[in-house]
């Protein structure tokens, strides 16, 4: 095993032992073994998604004053905001892998072509697994745009290694980065881990992302898991209510391999609560087939989550590539 870590060495914290980075202490543990994959593999059920499923790409606006969120697919979202354009962990592939010709493929072509982005300022990048970073993308972005990238501690050295000239700030969690206009991004905490190959588990670092911009509090989540829900009870104490929750709600079956990583709509539902957010907006769910459940399954339990807290549905929805929101 490797005895030195490849993308990043710094201080000792509580959550980097020197080499690898951990989940804040007292949650639930990540890491599985071959023989818990083998398990979940043998025991997989024949969910078939659709080859395709329709898509009406947007054509957003160059410059926007209020918040507006244009889905792209997955985990990437146009944020725009004071007239600031971010893209959160963007992929364009046709592929969530380091394979070409294998791995998940899109089930939504983008809901945003790439020639029809509007200038992008900045991205923010939550954590190294190819379905949120997503290097061919980025080295498309840098060339066209030359966008500032806000990322975790180590992804940028693996951003870094393909794109040398790339604009790139490394946070830990805590720490904020300026972004064009003045707006600010702060990296938090998230229940998850990473890695690019079978011998660097967890050692860049994972999380999402507080953004203030044009008045607003917006929260992306990148991936995580609830776990025992402290991380976000402390997020909403130091930032005050969300105004805009970004939430996962697919990814999630089986429970017993997926849970500590990745939350379900009801448990989505209770970080929108823990944060205050006057609204949330369903990402992570339709594009891969990532995990077991059927494509549709977390609109259904999306809608089930909503109707058991009594919740207006309107305040939480399942974001589709190509849907514009006014915030």
């Amino acid at each position: 095993m490797p005895k030195t870590n490849p993308y990043y060495a710094g201080p000792l914290s509580d959550h980097f032992d020197g080499l690898r980075f951990l989940n804040p202490a007292g949650e639930p543990e990540t890491d599985r073994t071959l023989a818990e994959v083998l398990r979940w593999r043998r025991s997989a059920p024949n969910h078939r998604w659709p080859r395709q499923v329709p898509v009406s790409p947007a054509r957003p606006e160059a410059r926007v004053s209020e918040p507006r969120i244009t889905m792209v697919g997955h985990a990437t979202v146009l944020i725009q905001a004071g007239g600031l354009n971010i893209l959160t962990d963007p992929v364009w592939s046709e592929r969530a892998s380091p394979l070409r010709h294998a791995g998940p493929r899109r089930v939504t072509v983008p809901g945003i072509a790439l020639a029809d982005l509007p200038p992008i300022d900045a991205v923010l990048l939550s954590h190294n697994h190819y379905d949120h970073l997503d290097l061919a993308t980025l080295r498309l972005l840098h060339r066209q745009h030359a966008p500032l990238i806000v990322t975790p501690l180590g992804n940028d050295t693996i951003v870094r290694r393909r794109i040398a000239d790339a604009r790139l700030v490394a946070l830990d969690w805590g720490q904020n980065a300026v972004l064009p206009g003045g707006a600010q991004a702060w990296a938090v905490p998230a229940l998850h881990w990473s890695s690019r190959g079978p011998r660097d588990r967890r050692m860049a670092l994972w999380g999402g992302f507080m953004l203030q911009a044009a008045g607003r509090l917006i929260y992306f989540a990148g991936d995580t898991g609830y776990g025992t829900g402290a991380i976000f009870r402390r997020l909403r104490a130091q930032f005050g209510p969300v105004d805009i929750a970004l939430l996962p709600i697919g990814a999630y079956d089986p429970r017993w391999f997926m849970a500590a990583q990745h939350t379900d709509p009801a448990e989505a539902v209770a970080i929108m609560q823990h944060l205050e957010a006057k609204r949330a907006l369903g990402i992570h769910w339709g594009t891969f087939k990532l995990t077991d459940e059927p494509r549709e399954d977390p609109l259904a339990q999306l809608d089930a989550a909503l109707a058991a807290q009594r919740i207006e549905p309107g305040r939480f929805i399942a974001l589709h590539p190509g849907q514009v929101v006014d915030c």
